[in-house]
């Protein structure tokens, strides 16, 4: 097997492995302490977080999945084979969330991004039907400015055409380019196909190389 067929494969065990709910929080400051390497997963509201995270795993209910925008309130974290921490975290932008809860929202997922020393990568979802919007600026700009390392990942990519397609891909990656936190690659996804998946574990796995 070759060296990339390798790292493949252990990035299919890790995430085939035991990954476990460990801990949720609505406040910034009943966070857990910092132990693993974290990654976490950020987007608009029904952009597909709880999806993508419960497709990664192998699970069909680790993350709750909600047809109903913006009702996942707090901060929940999964242990990965005592290697890495997911992290999935509210959704943003949801409109019909009145102006107060939104703002608290908001400053809870900024004050986890900006305060996280364990933070290896976000996560940044970005529905491929709808490309990146102004709300997803905003978090990249964030980044950028607190210096987090994140990726865009394209959800639902089953429902556009090939062309629809390339043309997500194309328009995320023109996007990352203006953005100096933004890793180059686009990982073009489908929870519910399955599309994408390998290439995204391969990237996170890595991140947890360094923890021993």
């Amino acid at each position: 097997m070759s060296a990339d067929g390798e790292a493949l494969a252990a990035a299919k065990r890790l995430f085939a492995g035991p990954c476990d709910f460990v801990w949720g929080s609505a406040a910034i400051d009943g966070l857990p302490p910092q132990s693993l390497p974290e990654v976490a997963f950020v987007g608009r509201s029904n952009a597909g977080k709880s999806s993508l995270i419960n497709a990664l795993t192998g699970r069909k209910a680790l993350a709750r999945v909600s047809q109903t925008p913006g009702r996942t309130r707090e901060i929940n974290f999964f242990r990965l084979g005592e290697r890495l921490m997911l992290v999935d975290l509210p959704g943003y932008g949801y409109a019909k969330a009145s102006k107060g809860l939104a703002a608290e929202w908001q400053r809870l997922i900024f004050a986890y991004l900006r305060g996280r020393a364990n933070l290896r990568r976000v996560v940044l979802l970005i529905d491929a039907r709808r490309g990146a919007m102004e709300p997803d600026r905003a978090v990249m700009e964030l980044l950028d400015g607190s210096a987090v390392s994140y990726c865009l990942a394209l959800t639902k990519i089953d429902e556009l055409s090939p062309d629809g397609r390339a043309d997500a891909v194309a328009a995320a990656a023109a996007e990352a380019r203006l953005h100096t936190a933004a890793y180059p690659e686009v990982f073009a996804t489908s929870a519910l196909e399955g599309l994408g998946l390998d290439a995204l574990k391969l990237h996170l796995a890595a991140l947890a190389e360094s923890h021993g």
